[in-house]
């Protein structure tokens, strides 16, 4: 049994498509949220003055928005059928909604004239507007990304979802750092284009989709076997033992996350104020460890086709755990490099490998889409709860940004001990209808 790499890499777009959006989102919304404040140098540009935190708690709404919408959508998708399939729906009908949205953001920043720039009593047009875009923008992002991302289980044999899973991360991977690398050339040539350019992406990752991919015929039967919450049955039907395992599971990736955020957030803290490295060149470290993740997403699948997902996903976690551990005593602004690269290939065993073993604990393959959304919500409360435990943790501690290298390891082994109890969702040997 081989893996349809044309298939998957098709598959990909769609979430190559929803990292283009995302990285442009996330990289100019907070500016924008901020500009014109007194506190926060943004010279030449527009926005509306606010502060850090309350710019904090706006970008977090796309992870509430997604904790409560990502499991609804998987389970409704889960349990419907038309002539589109029961994934494309979802993606056809909410994709246009987010463009749209996205592509409104840049108007109303243009709404503000460059005099009341930070005045935000005086802007409350613009301000209506931008808010009402990224609240649509949220809510149709979250609505479909659990059918985007619930395509490859749906099209992929048990045996194969961790190398897929490694491709499709892949191809996410691919559309952030495309968005990364041309965002500023293309902001350059006016604020609509990066905007316009992550609209036009998403519109060919969408159609890419809806020619190439054709979702199996064999759900059909089972979407309307129940409707709406009762298709939660289809969690019961599991045996009590999978029914833990997928507890534990969750733990874990709650765990691993919260961890993986300490890092994430604050390591460009830490090497500015404990290595004295300068502002531009401290994000480089995080931009290594993802690259590394990326060049070892696809070999990560494979390995746990060989070994095993549990015992790969332990590895990885035990290995970017040590090394995290090791920089607390090292503070090496030298071999902090290789730290993260090495790292980062740790993490790519870890992150390739969760989804595919949550998806493979539900007991058909008509239930993927609720399974996946039950992924989202222990991945997306990590992303609620980490930015504000890992932020009081360094602040309780006088601002010793080193700390991160003492609680990521401390999750890390919590998220072990958890997988420690995991005995469901390795890959299921029996060959899928179709394939």
């Amino acid at each position: 049994m081989k893996l349809d790499y044309k298939k998957t890499f098709l598959i990909g777009f769609g979430f190559f498509g929803i990292s283009v959006m995302w990285t442009l989102y996330n990289a100019y919304v907070p500016i924008y949220l901020q500009a014109g404040s007194p506190a926060f140098d943004a010279p030449g540009e527009v926005g509306f003055g606010l502060g850090a935190g309350l710019t904090g708690v706006i970008m977090t709404l796309d992870n509430i928005a997604a904790l409560f919408l990502l499991p609804l959508i998987g389970l409704w998708s889960d349990r419907i059928w038309t002539r589109f399939g029961r994934r494309m729906p979802f993606i056809l009908a909410l994709a246009p909604i987010s463009i749209a949205a996205f592509m409104l953001i840049p108007v109303a920043m243009n709404m503000i004239p460059p005099e009341l720039s930070g005045q935000v009593g005086q802007l409350g047009t613009p301000l209506a507007l931008f808010m009402v875009a990224i609240g649509i923008f949220l809510t149709a992002m979250a609505g479909f990304r659990t059918p985007v991302i619930a395509l490859m289980p749906d099209l992929t044999p048990s045996p194969l979802r961790s190398q897929a899973n490694g491709v499709i991360n892949l191809m996410g991977g691919l559309g952030t750092v495309i968005a990364t690398l041309g965002s500023g050339f293309l902001y350059s040539m006016g604020r609509m284009t990066p905007f316009t350019f992550g609209g036009v992406l998403m519109v060919i990752a969408v159609l890419m989709l809806f020619f190439f991919i054709k979702e199996p015929r064999e759900f059909e039967a089972a979407a309307h076997e129940e409707e709406g919450l009762g298709a939660l049955r289809g969690i019961k039907r599991v045996s009590p033992e999978a029914r833990r395992s997928l507890a534990f599971l969750m733990g874990a990736i709650f765990s691993w996350f919260v961890g993986y955020n300490a890092v994430e957030t604050f390591l460009s803290s830490y090497a500015v104020s404990e290595l004295g490295m300068s502002t531009g060149t401290a994000p480089l470290l995080m931009g290594v460890a993802s690259l590394a993740f990326l060049a070892f997403a696809i070999p990560a699948g494979y390995i746990a086709a060989r070994f095993g997902r549990r015992r790969t996903i332990v590895s990885g976690l035990a290995i970017f755990g040590a090394l995290l551990l090791t920089n607390f005593f090292l503070r090496n602004a030298t071999l902090i490099w290789p730290i993260l690269v090495i790292g980062g290939m740790g993490w790519s065993l870890v992150n390739i490998n969760s989804l595919p073993m949550v998806v493979d604990i539900a007991a058909s393959d008509a239930d993927l889409g609720t399974y996946t959304g039950l992924y989202y919500i222990a991945s997306q409360l990590a992303a609620i709860a980490g930015p504000t435990f890992n932020g009081y943790v360094v602040e309780w501690f006088g601002g010793d940004y080193n700390l991160i290298f003492i609680v990521t390891p401390a999750l890390f082994l919590l998220a072990i001990l958890c997988m420690t109890r995991v005995t469901k969702g390795e890959a299921k040997r029996e060959k899928k209808p179709g394939f």
